[in-house]
């Protein structure tokens, strides 16, 4: 799909400078892009690209002062960045602008569907499955029996999503991601084996909440393992069984978080953090990435860092003085060195 300078620069209220039937049809970064290609310059650091890029439309903040030739037709506009975001996700938008029931695939005859819904080939949704209007489940999808999903939800290829658990509206579940399997739950016998304990509960992901690629969120023992409104979690994160993740809290890649922990609102999870079980993390906490959470955090808004965790400017003075121990342990040896030849006389 084509679009022009002109048809572009209505959409975002921007003025065109040069060719408006100038036609792009793709998107790319200016230091890249080629014929047919619409970039954007927001960054003084690549301006340099602007003189030079193969792009045939850029996009440009008003105060933007050229300094040489331009071949590409420019879009001005107040705010290039936030711009070029709207048309990413329009972008976005068409591109997986999909719809209708592909085959094959399987919808239970109890299974209830909404309007305008998208079933990839391949996916299963099993009996008592309810889905909200305007929600795309991808091909190879498997949505079990009694699970709800509300409207505009996004399931892409190869997720999972088991018995019994609750997708609110506008969720996206990325590729390969499991939303319910069983908690880790084994209680230990006599002979030193462990005995599977049932885990009855679900997995509640609240209205706006995104899962990455191969995030797995276990279901709970008893009662619900919860995401709350507006909640991002990126790729690889594990979160176990009867967890509670607030709203607005943003967990990063290869995090784990141990069971019936409580995370509160607006929480910033950095990549490989680990969190114990049966705690609670206050709201506005920032975690460093790979930081260790053994206890609970009471004071809200707080940073904190290493492992086990500390106030996070402690542990960047702690870590400086790690550095130098090499240094220091020289030090030492010299000086016990001379301490004892003046013993020795």
């Amino acid at each position: 799909m084509q679009f022009t300078a002109q048809q572009i620069a209505s959409l975002l209220n921007g003025t065109v400078e040069g060719d408006e039937s100038a036609a792009v049809s793709t998107l790319a970064k200016i230091e890249e892009a080629g014929a047919g290609s619409l970039s954007f310059l927001a960054n003084p650091k690549y301006e340099q690209y602007l003189y030079t890029t193969n792009a045939s439309i850029v996009i440009v903040n008003n105060s933007q002062v050229l300094s040489g030739a331009v071949k590409a037709t420019l879009i001005r506009v107040e705010d290039a960045y936030g711009a070029f975001s709207v048309l990413l996700e329009a972008y976005n938008t068409i591109k997986l602008d999909k719809s209708g029931i592909e085959q094959p695939s399987f919808i239970h005859p109890t299974a209830q569907i909404g309007e305008g819904v998208y079933i990839g080939a391949f996916a299963y949704i099993g009996p008592g499955v309810k889905v909200g209007d305007k929600s795309k489940i991808y091909p190879n999808s498997y949505i079990g029996d009694n699970a709800a999903l509300g409207k505009n939800v996004t399931l892409f290829a190869g997720v999972k999503v088991y018995f019994d658990c609750v997708l609110g509206d506008n969720v996206t579940v990325h590729s390969g991601a499991v939303i319910g399997s069983d908690g880790f739950g084994f209680a230990p016998t006599a002979d030193g084996s462990y005995k599977k304990i049932a885990q009855i509960g679900n997995v509640v992901l609240e209205d706006d909440v995104e899962v990455g690629s191969n995030t797995t969120i276990d279901r709970a023992t008893m009662g619900s393992t919860i995401i709350r409104k507006g909640a991002k979690i990126d790729n690889l994160v594990q979160i176990a069984h009867n967890v509670e993740v607030g709203s607005n809290t943003v967990i990063a890649g290869q995090a784990g978080v141990s069971g019936s922990t409580k995370i509160g609102e607006r929480v910033m999870v950095g990549g490989q953090v680990g969190i114990s079980g049966h705690l609670t993390i206050a709201n506005g906490t920032q975690l460093s990435a790979q930081t260790g959470i053994n206890s609970s955090i009471k004071e809200e808004g707080k940073a904190w860092g290493g492992s086990p965790y500390m106030p996070y400017k402690d542990y960047l003075r702690s870590y400086s003085k790690l550095k130098q121990l090499p240094d220091l342990d020289k030090k030492v040896y010299d000086l016990e060195k001379i301490i004892k030849e003046l013993k020795n006389g």
